[in-house]
């Protein structure tokens, strides 16, 4: 197969075991920078240029688009789909993913599990947005923040107003999330590929900390799964439409809780913590996956 992975790093460790998978299976693989990529979008013949060449004969393409070129990156998916070629991470799948309330009402509309969240506009809401979410402690989150950037513990309810106050007053756009104190700084990741959970990790937080991104000074550990936790990763995913995926669940009193679902999972983490091969198993879900105009989220939200 021909694979092209979107991706503006080729040293990044996601990237490079991507290309090592598909290299030791066979497969000719071609890293490719979507900002460098141009497209011819009014022909009847749909094409992707890129340093001069026309992009051609991809039998599958692997998106790796950071959140800061969420836009661009998902126009080039959805032109790589008008061509026809496979796409693991569909455009509009990716469009769900990266807007959060968006993801968390899809995920709420099939009733997935998650800490109690709201939204508001109005300097006036503060105090019942407040209650809403159970009182303080409570947590803040920029919906443009990623790897725990933008995410506040707000512990008590003026520090919260505060912080919402402060929010607004740059036009932030944020949700507000009751914390889930029996979690103790810990959340799970779960990597999904198609319909299973493949690998799962225990993410704990630092001391004095309550994020537990990697990113962050976290750490990782294997965990197993319960069934619910599983039947929640994957529920969370497919809602989405993702085909790969990475699923953090907080485990409460009332059950796993879905706190986000990330498009573009890093492989670094998840590998080292569990000893599996999973970029290994992302082209092998491709190898038996990958046809030829099969975007399947077009059109549904």
């Amino acid at each position: 197969m021909k694979i092209g992975i979107l991706s503006r790093n080729r040293r990044l460790y996601s990237t490079k075991r991507l290309i090592e998978a598909a290299k030791q299976r066979g497969h000719e693989v071609t890293t490719i920078d979507c900002l460098k990529c141009y497209m011819d979008i009014t022909s009847t013949k749909p094409a992707v240029w890129y340093k001069g060449e026309k992009l051609e004969g991809y039998d599958a393409v692997i998106p790796r688009i950071g959140a800061s070129i969420t836009s661009y990156g998902t126009a080039v998916i959805r032109q790589f789909e008008m061509m026809g070629v496979y796409c693991l991470t569909e455009s509009v799948a990716l469009g769900r993913s990266r807007d959060k309330l968006r993801a968390l009402q899809l995920l709420s509309r099939k009733g997935v599990g998650m800490p109690i969240t709201g939204f508001a506009n109005h300097l006036d809401n503060t105090k019942d947005l407040i209650k809403l979410v159970r009182g303080a402690p409570l947590v803040i989150k920029l919906l443009e923040g990623t790897q725990g950037r933008g995410v506040v513990l707000a512990e008590t309810a003026k520090a919260a107003e505060s912080v919402i106050d402060a929010f607004r007053e740059l036009d932030a756009n944020f949700l507000v999330q009751e914390f889930i104190k029996e979690a103790g700084g810990s959340d799970v990741r779960c990597f999904v590929i198609g319909n299973k959970v493949v690998a799962a990790m225990e993410r704990t937080a630092q001391a004095g900390e309550f994020r537990s991104n990697l990113h962050r000074g976290g750490v990782a550990n294997l965990t197993k799964l319960t069934p619910a936790e599983r039947k929640t990763a994957i529920n969370a995913a497919q809602t989405l439409g993702l085909k790969v995926s990475g699923v953090d669940i907080l485990r409460s009193s009332r059950g796993p809780l879905v706190m986000e679902v990330n498009s573009s999972p890093g492989l670094e983490g998840i590998e080292k913590a569990t000893n599996k091969d999973v970029a290994g198993a992302i082209i092998e879900f491709i190898e038996e996956n990958a046809k030829p105009n099969q975007t399947r989220t077009r059109g549904k939200g």
